[in-house]
């Protein structure tokens, strides 16, 4: 295995050895000129994703569902430009992942990926520029991660997710507003779930279908895990399809599009979301029915948005851009 480190290692250098070549940093990323990639000259017109924002959940010590420990990488380690010839990430791509379910890739030599664009109905464009490609494989363009193959993530390279917000205003028995004591500002109310595998509370999103459109990952969604629709009776799931077409019919509010923070990522794939923010205003909407968990969900609550929470990946940075556009308590 160290032998295969070694070379995996050296790779590495050789590929960021590019950094010395001519390059225009921005505030988004680094864009190298003649990158290694798939793609030929890629600052032609667009760049080359290397974060500097260092990733957290992502090196969690053990890898969600499984006993395998990562190789530990501190905090001025983690990014690739940075040297480091003793780093031997771990290989583990889960056993659920390996039996080739047909929401997964195949691995690497088995089939032809086309990496930094549209494959088939696959998307493998990354919301935050394209990323390298190294030895065949993806690199994740936010640093290392301690682990390398796919763990519990089904495509190489970016892993498309949507995540719905959807809030309502939090009120009192009469129905007013609520205002927070020491903020004196309105408070907030959002529907969360609470995840079965790692037992946090979530903002109720999932996965993108191959050829799926944003928008309808976004209702089905939350249909399925905070309306539990694909177990109610036919005449209540089309009164709840209804008001949630209703509602995602409005133009909702997009708070964050890009990588996400999630301990299921890996050097070689990643999580990336869209969430959008969708509110009912009235409260007469999707707030009058009960919320009822889906099988992707161990709870579901209306939760009062706060900045004391503690949410699964970067969930709490999405409801913190909420608050401060709808100017309310954080």
């Amino acid at each position: 295995m160290k032998t295969v480190s070694r070379n995996w290692v050296a790779s590495v250098q050789v590929a960021l050895s590019l950094l010395g070549l001519p390059y225009s940093a921005g505030t988004s990323g680094i864009c190298r000129k003649n990158a290694i990639n798939s793609t030929p000259s890629l600052c032609s017109s667009t760049s080359v994703y290397m974060s500097t924002v260092a990733h957290i959940k992502a090196r969690c010590p053990v890898y969600p569902g499984s006993d395998t420990s990562r190789f530990p990488v501190p905090d001025d380690k983690v990014d690739w430009k940075t040297d480091w010839p003793q780093y031997y990430p771990v290989n583990y791509t889960a056993p659920t992942v390996l039996k080739k379910p047909v929401w997964a890739d195949p691995e690497i030599g088995e089939f032809p990926p086309q990496f930094n664009s549209l494959d088939g109905s696959v998307d493998r464009r990354s919301h935050d520029g394209l990323y390298l490609i190294l030895n065949g494989k993806p690199l994740n363009p936010h640093g290392r991660t301690g682990l390398e193959g796919r763990g519990l993530l089904g495509r190489w390279g970016p892993n498309h997710a949507a995540d719905p917000i959807v809030t309502r205003w939090k009120r009192d028995s009469e129905g007013q507003r609520v205002h927070h004591t020491t903020s004196q500002l309105p408070m907030l109310q959002f529907v969360s779930i609470k995840r079965l595998d790692c037992g946090e509370w979530a903002i109720p999103g999932g996965m993108v279908d191959p050829g799926e459109r944003i928008s309808q990952t976004l209702q089905r969604e939350f249909s399925e895990e905070a309306m539990n629709s694909l177990q109610a009776s036919a005449s209540v799931t089309e009164n709840i399809q209804k008001r949630i077409t209703k509602l995602f019919s409005s133009e909702g509010l997009q708070v964050y599009k890009g990588y996400v923070d999630d301990p299921r990522n890996t050097d070689n794939a990643w999580m990336e979301t869209v969430a959008v923010n969708f509110h009912d205003e009235s409260g007469n909407s999707v707030s009058e029915f009960p919320l009822q968990a889906g099988d992707d969900a161990g709870q579901v609550s209306w939760i009062d948005v706060d900045s004391s929470l503690d949410l699964y990946a970067n969930h709490l940075h999405f409801l913190e851009t909420v608050a401060k556009e709808r100017n309310t308590h954080w």
